[in-house]
């Protein structure tokens, strides 16, 4: 093995890998490389919360079911709706709702070219990982301080 700074073999960092077909190459950069940022959270909760949010139209689908099976199965739905499981999991698709928003807007802001620098990114991000369960829980607030939500 010669000693040309592009042989894996003679890499001893652990940042470089040796293909099957004997060619080195970098490994690609990952949390040993990288510390960990901000922007690194919203992203990954932004799909996360993607995820979650396709559960959560089950929700919408059985809840329309119900209403089309009639006014006896709407009625347990909405029994089981107003349950404190049924209100915990409204809490839930509440917060994925508003991290919905805020990811979406933090990247409809980020594709018009704006805020791509450090500080304003991480803001933004700071905003759509840190806002969602603060902004759910005003919004569930309201909700039981005006009489639409009760146990």
């Amino acid at each position: 093995m010669s000693n040309s700074p592009g042989n894996a073999a003679d890499d001893h960092t652990g940042r470089s890998v040796v293909q099957p077909n004997g060619r080195p190459r970098p490994l690609s950069p990952h949390l040993q490389t990288w510390r960990w940022h901000i922007t690194m959270t919203a992203s990954i909760a932004f799909r996360v919360t993607i995820g979650a949010a396709s559960v959560g139209a089950i929700f919408v689908v059985a809840w329309m079911a119900a209403a089309a099976f009639g006014p006896d199965a709407y009625a347990a739905f909405l029994g089981l709706a107003a349950s404190p499981l049924g209100l915990f999991v409204g809490f839930g698709l509440t917060v994925i709702l508003i991290s919905l928003l805020l990811n979406g807007a933090r990247h409809l802001i980020n594709d018009t070219g704006r805020a791509l620098t450090i500080k304003p990114a991480d803001l933004l991000s700071s905003i759509a990982v840190y806002a969602p369960i603060p902004l759910a829980v005003l919004f569930w607030v309201a909700l039981f301080a005006t009489g639409r939500v009760s146990l």
